[in-house]
C-alpha cells in the first residue's frame, strides 16, 4: 500500500494563513487537494496538521474535502508526518506540502513509479532540482521513514522530515527523478504575498476554461505574461530552510 501525506499549517512566518487563503472562492489547500486527487499512484491521501487552535481551520478544510486528518506536533513535523502514516502501515509514503497549489499529479505519479521501480529507500525530484519549485515530490519507504523518526535529533531533521535520509547516501539508497528540461529557476510555491499573487493569476486565467490545467498550460501562460512570471522570481529556492 502506498499513501500520500500532505502537511500543512496556518502559522506560516512569511504569509500567515496562506493555506486557507481563497483562490477562486476556495481555500488554497482545497485547490491543491483537488489536483492531487487525480493521482493514480497511491491509495490514500492524509492531511497532517498541528493540534494548535490556529490550525483548526486547516483541519476543517481537510474534513470538508473528505480527507482523513491527523493532528500532532506543530514543531516536530517528522513525528507528525510519521504518526499520520503509521496507522496505514504502508510500503511507501509520499510527502507533499500544502504550499504547492500548482502541484502536478502526473509528476507525482512519475516520481512514485520511479521510487518503487528503482527500489529506493528515498527518491524525489529535489535532490538535484529540475522541476519548478512547487512541484516537489518526495517518496520514502515506511521503513526508512521509521528509521528517521527513531534516530533523527537535529531541529532541521525534525522540522523538514526527509533530510535525515537524503543526507546519508552511504546508508540509504537514494534516487533523483529529473525533468527533461531544467525548470528549477521557476517558482510556483507559495511563501510570500507575491507568490500567492502569481498563483492566483494562473488560476484565474486557466481554471475556468480547464480545471485540469497542467504544467504545459502554466508554462505557456507565464511565457505570454512576463509580468506575472517575474513577480516572485527574485525569491530564493528552499527559502524555508534558510529563514528562521
Amino acid at each position: 500500500m502506498i499513501i500520500a501525506v500532505i502537511q500543512a499549517r496556518a502559522s506560516s512566518r512569511r504569509l500567515p494563513g496562506k493555506v486557507v487563503k481563497p483562490i477562486l472562492g476556495k481555500p488554497m489547500l482545497a485547490r491543491q487537494i483537488e489536483r492531487i486527487r487525480r493521482c493514480k499512484s497511491f491509495e490514500t491521501l492524509v492531511l497532517a496538521t498541528s493540534d494548535h487552535d490556529a490550525d483548526d481551520a486547516v483541519a476543517t478544510v481537510g474534513a470538508e474535502c473528505g480527507v482523513p486528518v491527523y493532528r500532532g506536533s506543530l514543531d516536530d513535523v517528522l513525528d507528525r508526518f510519521y504518526q499520520a502514516a503509521k496507522p496505514y502501515q504502508p510500503s511507501h509514503v509520499v510527502r507533499l506540502t500544502g504550499d504547492c497549489p500548482l502541484a502536478d499529479w502526473t509528476v507525482v505519479d512519475a516520481v512514485v513509479r520511479y521510487a518503487v521501480e528503482g527500489d529506493y529507500d528515498y527518491a524525489s525530484n529535489t535532490i538535484k532540482p529540475t522541476f519548478p519549485d512547487g512541484l516537489d515530490v518526495e517518496v520514502a519507504t515506511f521503513a526508512a521513514l521509521a528509521t528517521a523518526w527513531r534516530e533523527a535529533t537535529s531541529p532541521v531533521d525534525r522540522e523538514h522530515v526527509m533530510p535525515f535520509l537524503h543526507r546519508q547516501p552511504e546508508r540509504f539508497r537514494l534516487g533523483n527523478f529529473e525533468n527533461g528540461e531544467d525548470l528549477s529557476a521557476l517558482r510556483w510555491t507559495v511563501d510570500e504575498p507575491s507568490d500567492f499573487a502569481m498563483v492566483s493569476a494562473v488560476y484565474e486565467a486557466l481554471y475556468p476554461g480547464n480545471p485540469e490545467f497542467g504544467t504545459d498550460a502554466i508554462l505557456r501562460f507565464l511565457e505570454e505574461n512576463a509580468a506575472v512570471a517575474g513577480g516572485n522570481s527574485a525569491i530564493p529556492r528552499n527559502q524555508g530552510y534558510q529563514t528562521p
